[in-house]
């Protein structure tokens, strides 16, 4: 067995996509391990872009999953719903598998290069970090310099592009992440009806059982989805979109530039260790 091991974690977001495909192309002769923890509660979208990836760098993507899903764990909880302050699907349905795929080799000795595509121009973030002395967080976007733009170009010059799911949500990470802006559960609710069904149900269960937290925020999703509600949240959206568009400096050298709402609005709340 080698003495060090090299894993990339995909999300299925831009950044760790683009890292996969960068390394591939600036360290071939590293023999990379790539992973995505699956939770089960993903979209559809996410899957088909990871296929496509997979495709592209002529190797696996080894599938995490965790040993009990979404419901199981919910249980555990007494119904209360995962939230910023709980993130107890991040602990359990995506650390977890990681930690024990990798545990019996970091007990063993054996080297650890974890790769994290936190980019240039977002220092503030750190990667997903080990208590064990032979697990090293790797950065070589930052290493490299590289900014958010020539993250886009390299998905744009592989071939591959951003994932479809970037069209209506600007993030990836579980059909029903409580992190998702309200335009976003607007648009699950139009693309994929019966994702928004589920976390209805899940929400209605929670809340009978006494859980303090809703999907969104201080708002049930049966609220959110009335005609009148949609409406407002479509409306405001518009308005915020137009007049930070309308503020933001356009890209002389690319006037199509792709542009999401965490380009426009700024990183809200969000789960690092899902969204990238």
């Amino acid at each position: 067995m080698s003495k060090t091991r090299h894993i990339l974690g995909i999300s299925g977001g831009k950044d760790s996509s683009a890292l996969a495909i960068y390394m591939s192309q600036k360290y071939p002769d590293i023999d990379m391990e790539y992973f995505f923890t699956d939770t089960g509660e993903e979209l559809p979208e996410v899957y088909e872009f990871l296929n496509r990836l997979e495709g592209h760098l002529g190797k696996e993507i080894l599938k995490l999953n965790p040993d009990r899903e979404f419901n199981f764990w919910l249980k555990q909880y007494n119904h209360f719903l995962p939230s910023a302050k709980a993130r107890w699907c991040t602990l359990n349905m995506k650390l977890k598998p990681l930690e024990k795929w990798i545990k019996k080799d970091l007990d063993n000795g054996v080297q650890i290069n974890s790769y994290v595509g936190i980019r240039y121009d977002e220092s503030y973030r750190e990667g997903h970090q080990s208590h064990s002395k032979n697990y090293k967080v790797i950065l070589p976007f930052q290493k490299d310099r590289i900014d958010r733009s020539e993250v886009l170009s390299i998905l744009e010059n592989s071939g591959i592009g951003v994932p479809k799911y970037y069209d209506w949500r600007s993030r990836s990470g579980c059909t029903f992440c409580f992190f998702q802006r309200k335009i976003e559960w607007v648009r699950l609710r139009e693309r994929h009806p019966d994702a928004f069904e589920r976390a209805k149900n899940l929400e209605k269960t929670a809340l009978s059982h006494g859980s303090p937290f809703t999907w969104s925020e201080s708002e049930s999703l049966i609220d959110l989805e009335k005609p009148e509600r949609i409406e407002a949240i479509k409306k405001n959206y518009e308005i915020r979109r137009q007049r930070a568009l309308d503020k933001r400096r356009k890209n002389p050298m690319d006037p199509d530039e792709f542009v999401d709402d965490d380009e426009l609005f700024g990183q809200g709340k969000m789960c690092y260790t899902c969204h990238k």
